[in-house]
């Protein structure tokens, strides 16, 4: 049987124009089917009743192309504004914030002056001293890799600068600052003490450093260079970020001699009292200033700097002379302690010129070490104490009786044991019979009551009496500035005669009820002393500026108080109270020498009690008393111990340091015998 053979597969050829139509095939565009490779099956139609497939449409780029493009010009616009801003409209000011920050501008201070004594020798003077600092951005760990550096570094210093640990603490955390003083005024042997502890300390952590890494490279390669890492010392020390700046530190050479005078100087180098405080300016100078490039908190050595240079302060020449203010100041601190007294101060006068040659204070104090101080020793007692003179302010009630004629020398007065004025009952320091007097004697042996007795002559009646007095209280100095302009200075306390209680019409004569300071009081005798003239008393010879020129002081102002037979014929009734007998003052006797001098006991006004208690013991005088040079005086307030008599222990005060003086300055004895004046009087004569 023949076998059947397989319908042949017709292959489409290619289409013959209108062939499509013929066999009723689809036509197909673009002829796809010739072009669609050897292999592929041909794209199947879809069923009958199936959907047609949805195309997918992409949006517009369009669109998101504007935005971002808005978005870039508002950024670049911004960018544009604020370039503009920084390089026209607000260029200057950015560049002067840019200049501020790269130069720095640190102070040099001016050398302040010395204050010397007539004979040009220092009684204070600068030395070089640093000023410790440091720059807080090495103590923070990230510089120094220590958490706690301010604190261990403050701890290191703070027994060396004598500060609170927890104040260097806080300026070593200054925040954003590289800059910090930790202590003014240092001296060499404190920043010695500090750079050798930076010393030790850098080659420690020098060593701890180098330990550190060869540790880690042991470990590197012990693991196959795996890169083990070490956490040990930083190679910073704790102290590296301490530095110094040269400065000066004042001194007094003398320790407390003339403390009171001269004042001291503050943490910041201001004076804070005596001749530093009131030539401060003139001893200061002038502070210069110096601006420099910086980079990182360090000077850059090759940018260009600015400096103005400091002006040295002017040297002050005193009027004091070292060797009598030694003295001065000897005699009354021992006498001050043996009393075990308060205070006590000796002046000491050149009567011609109304130079001070000498102002001591007991006790007193070194400005070299004031943390040492009694602040009630740091001023100057002599001239900032007021007090009641007693006796000694006789000689003024003297000097008026005499100038008014009211009496003489020789004038008779009968003084009684009590004298009944106003409400009051007067009397003198001892109980005594009817005393027959002159009016020198009144003087020499210190009569109260003689004193009131002679002033009372002044005027007709007591109203008129008292502005007598009181005027020549006034021109003598009492109740007004004493000329020195001395800071804390006081005036004294002298009311106004139509003020004066009915007491005071009595007590003001014999020196109580008025007030005045030790300077105003040994004035009163270089007045006398003087033939009459006050002259201003004066503490500054002169002073020596930068260019080397000394410029002398103003001359001191001249006033007639008493005429020139007034005053001697008052010197000769003080040569009495030293040199007869029944005077007071016998204690005050210089051999070789002719001595005028007066003694005071005066009842004292405690400060704090607001009420008389203890006594004023004080000694007054001037010699040669024929040919007067030089003027002591000398008050001692409270002495509880032994006698409080001012012949007893304050003459003594006067014989030594007038003895040293007249030795010092050379002055030779006259050679001349003393007037003889008559004490007393017979009754009837």
């Amino acid at each position: 049987m023949p076998s059947k053979e397989p319908p042949r597969r017709r292959v489409p050829g290619p289409a013959r124009s209108g062939s499509s139509a013929r066999s009723g095939s689809p036509a197909r565009s673009g002829g796809a089917g010739r072009n669609r490779p050897a292999g592929r099956p041909p794209a199947r139609r879809p069923r009958a009743g199936a959907a047609a497939p949805q195309r997918i449409r992409l949006g517009s780029p369009r669109p998101r192309l504007r935005l971002v493009s808005l978005a870039l010009t508002l950024v670049m616009l911004v960018f544009v504004v604020r370039l503009l801003q920084v390089q026209a409209v607000d260029a200057s000011a950015y560049a002067a914030k840019a200049e501020k920050s790269r130069y720095l501008s640190h102070t040099i201070d001016a050398e302040r002056g010395e204050i010397t004594d007539r004979s040009g020798i220092a009684l204070a003077t600068s030395v070089d001293a640093y000023d410790i600092t440091a720059d807080p951005y090495m103590f923070t760990r990230e510089f120094s890799k220590i958490s706690d550096a301010p604190e261990k570094a403050a701890a290191l210093l703070a027994p060396i600068l004598g500060a609170e640990t927890g104040t260097l603490v806080k300026k070593l955390r200054t925040p954003k600052s590289r800059y910090a003083v930790l202590a003014h005024r240092q001296t060499p042997q404190v920043w010695n003490q500090i750079k050798d502890l930076k010393s030790v300390l850098a080659q420690k952590a020098s060593k701890e450093q180098e330990d550190s890494e060869k540790t880690a490279a042991k470990k590197d390669s012990t693991k196959g260079g795996a890169g083990a890492t070490s956490s040990g010392g930083t190679g910073v020390s704790v102290l590296a970020g301490v530095f110094q700046e040269t400065s000066s530190k004042r001194v007094y050479p003398n320790g407390d001699l003339a403390a009171g005078i001269l004042g001291y100087v503050n943490a910041a180098g201001h004076g804070a009292g005596g001749v530093e405080s009131m030539l401060d300016k003139a001893l200061a100078g002038e502070d210069g200033e110096v601006t420099y490039a910086q980079s990182g908190g360090r000077r850059v050595p090759t940018a260009s700097s600015r400096e103005k240079p400091a002006v040295p302060g002017s040297d002050i020449e005193l009027t004091i002379d070292r060797d009598i203010q030694w003295a001065a100041q000897q005699a009354i601190s021992e006498q001050v302690r043996d009393s075990k007294a308060d205070r006590g101060y000796v002046m000491v006068q050149n009567t011609r010129t109304g130079e001070v040659l000498a102002m001591a204070n007991a006790p007193g104090f070194d400005p070299n070490d004031l943390s040492q101080a009694d602040t009630a020793a740091m001023g100057n007692a002599a001239l900032q104490d007021v007090y009641e003179p007693g006796s000694t302010s006789k000689v003024m009630s003297m000097a008026a009786v005499l100038e008014e004629k009211a009496a003489t020398p020789d004038t008779h007065v009968v003084v009684p044991n009590r004298l009944h004025r106003g409400d009051r009952l007067f009397k003198d320091d001892i109980d005594h019979p009817t005393w027959y007097l002159t009016l020198n004697g009144v003087l020499a042996k210190s009569s109260n009551i003689g004193t009131i007795l002679a002033t009372g002559q002044l005027g007709r009646t007591q109203p008129e009496a008292n502005k007598v007095l009181h005027s020549y209280l006034t021109k003598f100095g009492i109740g007004r500035p004493t000329g020195l302009d001395y800071p804390g200075e006081t005036q004294g306390i002298l009311a106004k005669p139509e003020d004066w209680s009915t007491s005071q019409q009595y007590t003001i004569p014999f020196g109580q009820g008025l007030s005045l300071n030790a300077m105003q009081a040994a004035s009163v005798y270089s007045t006398i002393a003087n033939g009459g003239v006050r002259i201003e008393p004066t503490l500054i010879r002169g002073t020596t500026g930068p260019d080397g020129r000394f410029t002398p002081a103003p001359a001191p102002k001249k006033t007639r108080v008493v005429s020139e037979r007034t005053a001697k014929t008052v010197a000769t009734m003080l040569e009495s109270v030293v040199g007869n007998e029944e005077g007071t003052g016998t204690k005050a006797r210089i051999p070789g020498y002719r001595v005028a001098g007066k003694t005071g006991t005066a009842n004292r006004v405690d400060p704090d009690l607001g009420r008389y208690k203890g006594y004023t013991a004080s000694f007054a005088g001037f010699a040669p008393a024929d040919d007067p040079q030089i003027t002591v005086y000398c008050a001692i307030q409270n002495p509880t111990k032994g006698s409080y008599f001012g012949g007893q222990i304050c003459g003594p005060i006067y014989k030594k340091v007038m003895e040293f003086a007249l030795k010092t300055l050379q002055v030779e004895p006259t050679g001349s015998k003393p007037a003889s004046l008559p004490v007393t009087f017979k009754p009837g004569e």
